[in-house]
């Protein structure tokens, strides 16, 4: 077994430490999250898959339903490793009070591609940290406007495969781009991770990342 992955990392606040190694799991498989990490400067951090249900509960909204499925995961990675900082997440796309999580075969992809054809839709990530006892969650929201689009070009995006392992059905990052006329808010979040708002989260916890 290959040693875990450490980061040299500015902690203050409680912990009175500064430039200390600590251990940072990412509790995803997703490698757009891991991607974004990295751009972020946390380079050195290990990837556990949480073994949590992703479809959605009896959450009051769509905003809800998104921060408590990342709790879940970052809760569920955290038990097993109580000494490292955990960062966990969840995508879902809202349109029209339904939820599109992960197409489940090509005829939902094609299903929620036309639903989201010349439309505003809400892509909401919940984001959770845990390092020790302490824990933060929050959840970020942002508008993405769909041009129309052809059927053709709908079947086409569906046989690339793109859809598959994506909510909503499309990726931002790939030819999914394409699709997108305007958004209004954290682009990083519709890939799945929002920067500025994890940034903001890892201070509140005392770990600043510059």
């Amino acid at each position: 077994m290959s040693p875990a992955a450490t980061q040299e990392v500015s902690i203050t606040g409680a912990w009175n430490k500064e430039l200390v190694h600590i251990r940072i799991i990412l509790a995803s498989s997703s490698p757009r999250r891991r991607e974004l990490l990295r751009m972020a400067g946390l380079s050195d951090f290990d990837v556990i898959i949480p073994g949590v249900d992703e479809n959605a509960g009896a959450e009051p909204s769509p905003q809800r339903t998104a921060q408590g499925i990342a709790e879940k995961k970052c809760a569920a990675v955290a038990s097993g490793h109580p000494d490292a900082l955990v960062i966990a997440a969840d995508t879902i796309v809202h349109l029209d009070g339904v939820l599109l999580g992960k197409p489940g075969d090509r005829n939902q992809a094609r299903s929620f591609l036309e639903r989201l054809s010349g439309r505003t839709h809400t892509v909401y990530t919940g984001v959770a940290l845990q390092y020790g006892e302490r824990r933060l969650s929050a959840v970020e929201g942002t508008d993405v406007l769909f041009r129309t689009l052809a059927n053709e070009e709908i079947r086409d995006y569906v046989d690339s495969g793109e859809p598959k392992d994506k909510a909503g059905g499309y990726g931002i990052q790939g030819r999914g781009a394409l699709f997108v006329r305007r958004i209004d808010g954290d682009f990083y979040n519709v890939m799945g991770l929002p920067l500025c708002r994890l940034s903001t989260m890892l201070r509140d916890m005392g770990v600043k990342l510059f």
